[in-house]
């Protein structure tokens, strides 16, 4: 009742033209968006934006064109950039055109959580019943109209996410889903924002957790756990290609589709592997995870999702798990000493396996290249799973040009399809097209090898369809440096680092890295025990004005002033000393902020104060 006071007080205060009124009227039906907002408003528009407060709508000049406003934005689908925005405060200024609230565009926005907004913005879907409740909403099945294919929405409900404070939690599982193109990873289709919900149009799985399939069936044969443990570590793999580590398998975050095949999910507590970066936050359900996660240690990313498939892999083979403990600290103590019983049931080579990944020492942890080399994994592996899954920026490159056909006879141009697949365009197009790839796929029992690997090669004869430094290993001095790929390739072969390798003491080794940064005049400040961040302010006298851009300075030292623009020139690194697998210290260098060249004409210099040859 307030709120319509409120707005037969603004009705009374303002004085309405009845023309103005009546387009307004149309306009919230859809038929002339866009004739309301002239430049002026379109400029208040901005601020409205930047404020994100319902008084920055005094800024327009008449109540006509307030309403109008927001009508225009919402036939223009434009509300879903107005999260932060206030909607219930405004709705006292906005006229209520429609009483009932059932076809009015605004009046959706301000009532979307009585259920009418999905109308306006799932209208390529055909809403079912519920398949369950989350967090932060419900999970419904749906059916895609273009496509007639099933599809579960999952619905986030923007004020639990924020009252929770998972705001980065969800960006953080959308950006990743947006990213994977795995058999074995659930597939995000189409992300649909709203003011007051985040709608994600996902793969439909029909079979459940692979949690409730344990418990249903008890302990598995060894082919059956096979078979999913195959899977579960080719998508880890591809993760971890990705560089992004899950952090949280476990059973109930992975699903199966109606011809049971893994699919993981839940990647909220996922994170981004950076070269020369340690993670330290403690995630994941207690009992599968790593010793040096519940420790508070820091850890790379990837070592702690293979512990936590030797917990699921020992799970599938004995239905019961190798820590549990209902008092929380006795659990941490037993997943700390990493003390277990291996039942005798179990054959040979997964009683080798299984320790081989529950080890609590992560650097003597099997590693997943190691574990695809494993007898027990070897068996029975599918040949879309013998080889690495292709890099996601070539999976885009290959479009199949027989679905692409499909999907122009229902209608997309082909030639926008192809941009959009090209470019990751989420729109109708590409969420039809995948959503028929993948049923197809699905339909030829699992993704076969020949389709996998034959859609990452040749692919540019399609737009016609449509047309209107070699590695070098230095040792000296104790030291070696060695240049490789980041990526181990398969088979698994020699193991390759980056940095300076060496056997000595980690205090000798900071000791000579320290007196050769003092000799270069870099300054630096402790962060860690091994790990410095270091800035160096060149010296110009090997270098010409040709060289640089700038005078010529010649001196051992220059100070910053002498020189203008002179902190542009200024190199900002990061140095951290790791142990690796086989006992020795390696020696990471990162530039943080300066000139490529600049650094690397300083990492010549430290290579030559360490004698490195």
């Amino acid at each position: 009742m307030e709120a319509r006071r409120a707005i037969s007080y603004k009705r009374q205060s303002y004085r309405t033209n009845p023309t103005m009124l009546a387009l307004i009227a149309l306009c919230s039906l859809g038929q002339i968006a866009g004739t309301l907002v002239d430049a002026a408003a379109a400029r208040h528009l901005v601020d409205l934006v930047i404020i994100g407060s319902w008084l920055s709508f005094y800024l327009v000049p008449t109540f006509e064109r307030r309403s109008g406003l927001l009508f225009t934005l919402a036939t223009r689908k434009m509300l879903d950039q107005w999260s932060l925005f206030d909607w219930q405060s405004f709705g006292l200024f906005v006229m209520d055109v429609d009483k009932k609230g059932g076809t009015n565009p605004v009046s959706m926005a301000r009532h979307g959580r009585e259920g009418n907004s999905a109308d306006l913005y799932l209208s390529n879907y055909k809403l079912g019943k519920a398949l369950g409740i989350g967090t932060f909403g419900k999970v419904k099945i749906a059916e895609h109209l273009l496509t007639g294919h099933k599809v579960a929405i999952k619905v986030l409900n923007r004020r639990k996410i924020r009252s929770m404070d998972m705001e980065e939690k969800v960006r953080r599982e959308i950006k990743i889903l947006r990213l994977f193109m795995h058999p074995h990873i659930i597939r995000l289709y189409e992300v649909i924002e709203t003011p007051s919900d985040i709608y994600l149009i996902m793969e439909y799985v029909k079979s459940g957790e692979l949690f409730d399939y344990i418990v249903e069936k008890g302990r598995l044969q060894e082919n059956e756990a096979r078979r999913f443990f195959q899977q579960i570590i080719s998508g880890v793999e591809y993760c971890h290609q990705n560089m992004v580590v899950h952090r949280d398998l476990k059973p109930e975050n992975l699903l199966l589709d109606s011809k049971l095949n893994i699919k993981i999910v839940d990647f909220g507590l996922s994170n981004v592997m950076l070269d020369g970066h340690f993670l330290k936050t403690s995630c994941g359900s207690p009992n599968y995870a790593a010793p040096e996660v519940i420790s508070g240690k820091l850890y790379a990313g990837s070592e702690v999702d293979v512990w936590s498939c030797g917990v699921i892999l020992y799970a599938l083979l004995c239905a019961t798990l190798p820590f549990d403990d209902e008092n929380i600290p006795n659990l941490f103590k037993k997943i700390k000493t990493g003390i277990y019983t291996l039942p005798s049931h179990l054959s040979a080579e997964a009683r080798d396996l299984i320790p081989r990944m529950l080890v609590v020492d992560p650097m003597k942890r099997i590693t997943i290249p190691e574990i695809r080399q494993h007898p027990w994994f070897l068996a029975h592996l599918p040949r879309y799973l013998a080889v690495a899954p292709p890099d996601t920026t070539q999976q885009v490159k290959k479009i199949d040009e027989e679905i692409l056909n499909d999907v122009v006879k229902l209608g997309i141009d082909g030639n926008k399809l192809i941009n959009s697949l090209r470019n990751r365009i989420q729109d109708e197009g590409t969420v039809s097209y995948y959503l028929l790839l993948d049923n197809r796929l699905r339909a030829n029992n699992g993704y076969l090898g020949a389709d996998f690997q034959e859609t990452m090669e040749g692919d540019f004869s399609l737009m016609r369809l449509y047309d209107g430094a070699p590695a070098i290993s230095h040792r000296l001095s104790g030291l070696e440096d060695n240049h490789g790929t980041l990526r181990q390739q398969f088979p698994v072969g020699k193991s390759w680092a980056l940095g300076l390798q060496s056997k000595a003491h980690p205090r000798e080794v900071m000791l000579e890295v320290l007196k050769a940064l003092q000799e270069l005049n870099v300054a630096w400040k402790k962060i860690g025990h091994y790990n410095m961040k270091c800035k160096w302010l060149p010296s110009f006298s090997a270098y010409s004005e040709n060289d640089l851009g700038i005078p010529f300075y010649s001196g051992t030292s220059v100070d910053e002033n002498m020189m203008p623009g002179r902190h542009s020139y200024v190199v900002k690194f990061e140095f951290q000393l790791y142990k690796t697998r086989d006992d020795k210290f390696l020696l990471d260098l990162q530039m943080l902020e300066g000139a490529h060249l600049l650094f690397l004409e300083l990492c010549a210099a430290l290579l030559k104060q360490l004698r490195v040859q």
